[in-house]
């Protein structure tokens, strides 16, 4: 049975992955503050099959969690073949207005913690032929409006990507998706901006999670000679930004 560790995995897309992922893997869904649907998730696998899943807690915010986060998933039943770095802290920080918290926490979610959680991962990743999917975001390489730090984080995991998979080769894949308009953000309740969005899709329509599972889903089972690669899932919206 192959193992797969899935950070920000209790909700949305993480939650998504974690699901399909355990058809055929263990999976150790992390979480920060989603608590309770952690819990809810991890029985409802391992009521599918006893002892595949289990929820870990960790703020991902330094170096040692990190480190902690990845002890907890090699302990849990003899290492990892898949890493998914998914969890995301994402809201717009204008410029005249941000601040060094803002800077902080959307760099160490969306950059840093996929960093350190990778390099404590490497032996176990490189004994098992594995793999590493990070999420990255279309705004990586064509900048979104008042979301100067996020975009930036994300452009740093494109790079963290293809360097990894420099650094990491032969024996672990280092892949990215890249979402479009798949899953509105919680903020974003404005109709208007929503329709805006869409209407400069070129495929005429939001996206759904599974896109984003298939994509990840061959990345990790039919993709044995792709690495350093950004996969766009996005309808077409990168060509239109």
């Amino acid at each position: 049975m192959n193992n797969a560790l899935i950070t920000g995995a209790a909700v949305r897309l993480g939650c998504a992955i974690a699901r399909d992922l355990h058809h055929d893997h263990n999976v150790i869904v992390h979480y920060r503050n989603s608590k309770v649907e952690a819990q809810q998730l991890v029985a409802e696998l391992n009521r599918k099959r006893p002892n595949s899943a289990l929820a870990v807690h960790s703020k991902l915010n330094s170096s040692v969690s990190c480190q902690q986060l990845a002890a907890a998933a090699n302990n849990a039943w003899g290492g990892v073949n898949v890493l998914v770095n998914n969890a995301s802290a994402f809201y717009s920080t204008p410029i005249g207005g941000s601040t060094e918290a803002q800077w902080d926490a959307l760099i160490e979610s969306n950059l840093k913690a996929p960093f350190f959680l990778s390099q404590a991962l490497a032996p176990t990743l490189g004994d098992n032929a594995g793999c590493i999917i990070n999420m990255a975001d279309i705004h990586g390489d064509r900048p979104m409006r008042e979301h100067t730090i996020y975009c930036v984080a994300k452009a740093g995991l494109v790079m963290l990507t293809k360097s990894l998979a420099r650094e990491l080769a032969p024996h672990v894949r280092v892949n990215a998706v890249a979402p479009g308009a798949i899953l509105w953000p919680q903020s974003l309740q404005d109709a208007e901006v929503k329709k805006d969005i869409v209407a400069k899709i070129p495929l005429g329509c939001c996206g759904e999670e599974q896109d984003i599972v298939r994509t990840l889903r061959f990345l990790v089972d039919s993709a044995p000679y792709i690495s350093g690669q950004v996969i766009a899932v996005d309808g077409g919206r990168n060509l239109n930004i």
